[in-house]
């Protein structure tokens, strides 16, 4: 089961974050700005996503989560491939809307399945390997971004990763099975009103942190998500496939390695003192806004490499504890709404400030600094990880007494 949910989750990143590896030809074409691309990528997306997000997690944990995590998959995988039709600019941007209301059903969802399919001892660990195929994704979008859209152009692209996930979704309605709610919690759940689900979680003041935390997180990762292919052909003149190659292997494989070592360590460490469930995050975020800022100014595309892979590394180290710390506080039956909430806000934040406030900044800074505007842009969000760093080591003070409330 978790390697189907592991191809879920590999979906659902390739397709949300190929985007990145075609603004450079899909500008050409369709001859647009950065500060519209930075919407098509960003806000416009993310918009729909949040709106389908609570909905569509409060079915969730009231229905059958395998048949809503299939159902999103096939919708947002066929229209990936639609994609690749577009004739304008903006039907490129209504398949991208409608990508968001697929990909709501896919990581809440994901989420509640495994907190009933693994106990609490094991669980960050097993989302640490969920969340390592969201990295993977992101690795199969650089590298099939970079070389299809150097031998077939970028419709390819599209065609490419549309196909696989709508094979996947009739896997996973087929041979996933749905497992009771709150097995390991002593007591079967019992549905709970969404208003009071929200009162719940956002009355918690190590989830009203974490929930910071992880905005500011996505803010930082998604605008370098998207941009950081530009930015290799405009400041470093490389083409795609090598860009492609450099970030798959440079970039989204070292975040998949963090993601997985800190996945089982914070398990060992939390087994300790909770806390560590939070300060590993709040730690590795810290680490990764310097790291960050060297490989933009770095003077050649070499030194650039050599600070990028561990700043993707500590990216990634920061990631499972967040989602363990949500599965934690959020009673059994509020799950998927306590993951759709961290999807909202990292959506609305991330995926729909960041690729956007990039795009803006890259537009607004040309006239002082020309194709190195981008370079700006980036490492203004890149400073934003201290900021998310610091809510998570905030959120740590009261997470030991909000695991064990009445």
């Amino acid at each position: 089961m978790l390697a189907l949910f592991f191809g879920v989750g590999v979906f659902a990143l390739a397709d949300r974050y190929i985007f990145g590896m075609l603004i450079e030809p899909i500008k050409r074409e369709f001859d647009v700005s950065d500060t519209w691309l930075g919407l098509a990528s960003g806000l416009s997306f993310a918009l729909f996503l949040a709106a389908a997000g609570l909905p569509i997690a409060r079915w969730a944990d009231r229905g059958v989560r395998r048949s809503i995590l299939a159902l999103g998959l096939l919708v947002w995988s066929a229209l990936t491939l639609a994609s690749g039709l577009a004739a304008s600019f903006a039907q490129l941007v209504l398949a991208r809307l409608a990508i968001g209301v697929g990909e709501a059903a896919g990581t809440p969802t994901a989420h509640a399945l495994i907190s009933d399919y693994f106990p609490p001892a094991r669980r960050t660990g097993a989302l640490a390997i969920y969340t390592a195929g969201a990295s993977c994704g992101v690795f199969i979008a650089y590298l099939a971004g970079g070389w299809i859209q150097e031998l077939w152009g970028w419709r390819g692209v599209f065609f490419f990763l549309g196909a696989p996930g709508m094979a996947l979704a009739l896997a996973v309605r087929l041979t996933v099975r749905e497992p009771p709610r709150g097995r390991f919690d002593g007591a079967p759940a019992r549905p709970v009103p969404t208003r009071v689900a929200l009162r719940e979680l956002l009355g918690l003041a190590s989830y009203r942190h974490l929930l910071a935390a992880f905005s500011l997180h996505s803010l930082a990762f998604t605008g370098a998500s998207m941009w950081n292919a530009p930015f290799l052909a405009r400041i470093h003149g490389m083409q795609p496939g090598e860009i492609g190659t450099m970030l798959a292997f440079g970039s989204a494989a070292f975040m998949g390695v963090g993601i997985l070592v800190a996945g089982f360590a914070t398990d060992r460490l939390a087994a300790r003192d909770a806390r560590w469930t939070l300060w590993t995050p709040g730690l590795a975020a810290l680490a990764t806004a310097p790291l960050t800022l060297a490989f933009l100014f770095a003077p050649t595309r070499g030194e650039a490499l050599a600070c990028l892979a561990p700043a993707a590394f500590f990216t990634g180290f920061g990631t499972p504890g967040m989602h363990a710390a949500t599965q934690g506080l959020a009673r059994p039956a509020t799950r998927a709404t306590a993951a759709a909430l961290n999807l909202i806000a990292l959506t609305l934040v991330g995926s729909g400030l960041g690729p956007t406030l990039v795009g803006f900044l890259n537009d607004a800074l040309n006239g002082v600094f020309g194709s190195a505007a981008i370079r700006f842009s980036l490492a203004l969000v890149a400073a934003t990880s201290v900021w998310s760093g610091i809510h998570a080591i905030l959120a740590a003070r009261s997470f030991r007494a909000d695991l064990v409330r009445p």
